[in-house]
């Protein structure tokens, strides 16, 4: 069963992400609740299309890539701006491998299917 959150990066700049991994999905109900706070910063592969659940951008996570962390190196940070203008290079020397982990981001809520 599917899960989706929302994690920010700077105030109104909201992306949301498909859980489909039971762990995944328990821990990113613990960084909202306020229970987990090493590892809120999420972590995945673009891909460069957009999801139903997350329209305000052109492209997504892959949910089974989807990975929480404290610390990442810098070849992988983005803001997510950045990276919508920016889609065409992206996977390349940007963003090599197509591997996100946005620094400052961290999940907010969660995301009823209704309120996608």
């Amino acid at each position: 069963m599917a899960a989706y959150f929302a994690f920010q990066q700077q105030p109104g700049q909201e992306f949301i992400f498909e859980l489909t991994d039971e762990e995944m999905i328990t821990h990113a109900r613990k960084i909202v609740s306020g229970e987990e706070t090493e590892r809120v910063h999420v972590m995945g592969r673009i891909i460069k299309r957009k999801a139903p659940y997350n329209p305000g951008w052109d492209f997504h996570l892959d949910p089974a890539s989807i990975q929480f962390f404290e610390v990442a190196i810098e070849v992988c940070d983005a803001n997510m701006q950045y990276v919508e203008d920016h889609l065409d290079e992206a996977c390349g020397a940007f963003l090599p491998g197509c591997h996100w982990c946005p620094w400052d981001s961290k999940v907010v809520r969660e995301v009823s299917p209704q309120m996608r």
